[in-house]
C-alpha cells in the first residue's frame, strides 16, 4: 500500500553520483520513489555505498541493488584491465567516446528498471543522463532516451493491454553540470553523500584527475560552490 501520500510511483536509477542523486531529488517531489542500483563489476564499491546513503537521505520507499557481472564482457576501463584516462584537456573530454564507456550499460539498466516498473504498476522511470557536460557516451543522448521509451511501450504486457503508458524521464538531459548542482542544492541534496570518480583510492577518495572528477569540479566552480566530496588532490 502507498503510504507516502503521493499517488504515483517512480523507479529511479541511482548510481551514487551527483547526477542520479539530483534526479532522485527531482522525482521525490511528486512520486513515491523506488531506487535501483547495480553491482555490475565496476572497479570500486564506493559508489554503491553512496547510493545507499543517498537513498536513505531522500527517503526512498525501497532500494534494490542488483548483481550483474559486466566484467565477463569487459570492453571498458570501468569493468576491464584498461587504464582510466587522467588529466585530459577539456577539448579531449568533449570529443569522441572514451574507454570509460561501458557497452550498452544504460540500455541494460533501463531494461531492469522497466521490469520493476511494470511489477510496481509504475508508468515512470527516471534516469540522470546528461547530453551537455558528459563524456561522449552514446546512451546519454535524447535520441537514445526517446528510442528506449518507444521500445518500452511495445515491450510490456501492461502497455500492450493499454493499462500503462511508460515514460522515461531524463530531467537533467539539457542542463550543464553547474545548473544541475544549483538545482540539487535548491532541492536540499547533500552532495557530500555522492561520489563521481572513476578511479578512487582504497579509502574511497576521488582522484581529481579523471574525466568525471574534472567535470564535477568544473561544475562546482561554475555553480559558485565548493565540492564537499573528499579528494586525493583537489
Amino acid at each position: 500500500m502507498n503510504t507516502s501520500g503521493k499517488s504515483k510511483r517512480a523507479v529511479v536509477l541511482l548510481s551514487g553520483g551527483l547526477d542520479s542523486a539530483t534526479t532522485l531529488a527531482i522525482a521525490s517531489r511528486d512520486y513515491e520513489t523506488y531506487a535501483m542500483s547495480f553491482r555490475y563489476g565496476q572497479r570500486h564499491s564506493i559508489e554503491l555505498e553512496c547510493a545507499a546513503r543517498v537513498a536513505s537521505a531522500l527517503a526512498v520507499k525501497r532500494h534494490l541493488i542488483l548483481d550483474i557481472d559486466l566484467r565477463k564482457m569487459g570492453g571498458s576501463a570501468l569493468t576491464d584491465e584498461i587504464e582510466v584516462p587522467k588529466n585530459r584537456p577539456a577539448h579531449e573530454i568533449e570529443s569522441g567516446i572514451p574507454v570509460t564507456y561501458v557497452p550498452a550499460r544504460n540500455t541494460i539498466f533501463l531494461s531492469y528498471a522497466l521490469g520493476w516498473a511494470e511489477v510496481l504498476e509504475s508508468e515512470d522511470i527516471f534516469i540522470g543522463v546528461n547530453a551537455l557536460d558528459y563524456s561522449g557516451y552514446p546512451d546519454c543522448r535524447p535520441e537514445f532516451i526517446a528510442a528506449f521509451e518507444r521500445m518500452a511501450n511495445f515491450a510490456t504486457k501492461a502497455s500492450v493491454e493499454g493499462r500503462m503508458k511508460l515514460k522515461i524521464h531524463a530531467p537533467l538531459i539539457a542542463m550543464s553540470k553547474a545548473e544541475i548542482i544549483r538545482r540539487g542544492i535548491e532541492l536540499g541534496v547533500d552532495y557530500s553523500l555522492t561520489h563521481s570518480c572513476y578511479d578512487p583510492n582504497v579509502e574511497g577518495r576521488a582522484c581529481g584527475n579523471c574525466d568525471s572528477c574534472q567535470l564535477r569540479l568544473r561544475g562546482f566552480r561554475e555553480a559558485g560552490f565548493n565540492d564537499p566530496a573528499p579528494y586525493v588532490q583537489p
